[in-house]
């Protein structure tokens, strides 16, 4: 019997590094947000902005509990895989 690389565990790891990269993206764009220091010049339309911003933020957080999640259900199904290969090993065996 040929056991050949588990394509839900790989399954499972690639949806954990699209899961820290969200992260990763959305916390840049916070981080990157939070310590911008604006002009005297640009406070004015800034100030019009600043809803716009708020809702920016708002989405930015979003996205990063997206990626925690999708981090968590990427180790889970790669924990399930590894088990499932381990179980299969353990009866061929």
């Amino acid at each position: 019997m040929e056991i050949s690389g588990s394509s839900a565990f790989y399954s499972g790891l690639s949806s954990i590094q699209s899961g820290q990269n969200r992260v990763d993206a959305a916390a840049g764009k916070i981080a990157s947000a939070a310590t911008s220091q604006p002009s005297d010049a640009l406070n004015d339309r800034l100030r019009a902005a600043e809803g716009n911003q708020q809702s920016n933020s708002a989405s930015n957080m979003v996205e990063m509990a997206q990626g925690k999640f999708q981090v968590e259900l990427g180790a889970k199904v790669a924990k399930a895989s590894n088990e499932m290969l381990g179980t299969l090993i353990d009866t061929y065996a």
